[in-house]
């Protein structure tokens, strides 16, 4: 099948290239030319047979909306939007209504895999009506890793986008309960061998993981992880997730306190420390450390 696809940053240029492995024939757009088949988004739905796909793929919020609004105004009747990036839900539903008052179809697609994707395929979960579903079905298959799992059709419209939220949110946790470990071991005189406690690791335990090789990934690179600061970003999709939590009364222990484990990176000198420090001064007389 052809299929358009906007958006050639390192998720996307490696869709591109592994949906052409697969045979269909993709035309790619992107701001910057050097990664672009073509030079603009009327080039782009231009070049595509009717009725067309259009896989987007850029940051979520002002870019997808503004990238969906071109789109409405170029498509026709009968042609179907993917959204692939990391969107939230409710951006998609809106996404759909708005294109459907145009005779479009809207499928949200939540996209895991990063820069191994290309290689491994990446794990797909899309939402949306079955007959738009099956349109890009084809892609999906292309995309999607070896074997009889690696994408689901997880329901409606958002779908997709909430299911990826959900697994971003448990990856959040996951990481966290990893870097805990890896500090704590670091921590003690007894260990001598960090590195190779997690490596062991690696096969026949329960908490054996890509994350897991990923780790002994980086502690190869850099033993004591000497070269890295103590900060770490978050996509937003952890603060959404424990948003859904909170409006639907389910309670996410690990997940929120991971989020807010990356919050305290951010912090050189915490403020909350400085009160605890003061309240146990109070009323234990323990020492406070004063700034130099």
């Amino acid at each position: 099948m052809e299929l358009g696809l906007v958006g050639l940053g390192k998720m996307g240029g490696n869709m591109r290239e592994r949906i052409r492995r697969a045979g269909h024939t993709v035309i790619g757009y992107d701001r910057n030319p050097d990664l672009a088949d073509v030079h603009s988004l009327e080039e782009l739905v231009g070049k595509l047979s009717g009725p067309r796909v259009v896989w987007v793929m850029v940051p979520a919020g002002a870019p997808t909306q503004s990238t969906i609004d071109q789109l409405a105004e170029l498509l026709q009747p009968g042609d179907v939007v993917v959204d692939g990036g990391n969107s939230r839900w409710t951006d998609d539903e809106k996404h759909a209504e708005e294109l459907a008052a145009k005779g479009i179809g809207f499928v949200d697609c939540g996209v895991s895999g990063g820069v191994w994707g290309l290689e491994n395929g990446y794990a797909l979960m899309y939402g949306g009506d079955a007959e738009h579903v099956a349109r890009v079905q084809p892609v999906f298959d292309a995309l999607k890793p070896e074997g009889d799992f690696g994408s689901v059709h997880a329901g409606k419209v958002g779908a997709g986008h909430f299911a990826k939220m959900v697994h971003n949110g448990i990856e959040y946790a996951m990481m966290q309960a990893y870097a805990e470990g890896w500090e704590l071991l670091e921590k003690v005189d007894s260990v001598t061998d960090v590195r190779e406690v997690f490596r062991s690791w690696q096969e026949g335990t329960v908490i054996r993981s890509w994350l897991l090789d990923l780790a002994v990934n980086a502690l190869d690179e850099d033993e004591h992880l000497d070269d890295l600061r103590g900060y770490a970003q978050d996509s937003g999709e952890g603060r959404w997730t424990v948003e859904a939590a909170i409006d639907n009364a389910v309670p996410l222990p690990a997940i929120t306190a991971s989020l807010f484990a990356r919050f305290a990176s951010r912090q050189e000198d915490s403020p909350q420390m400085k009160m605890i420090a003061a309240l146990r001064n109070q009323f234990g007389g323990h020492a406070v450390e004063k700034k130099s």
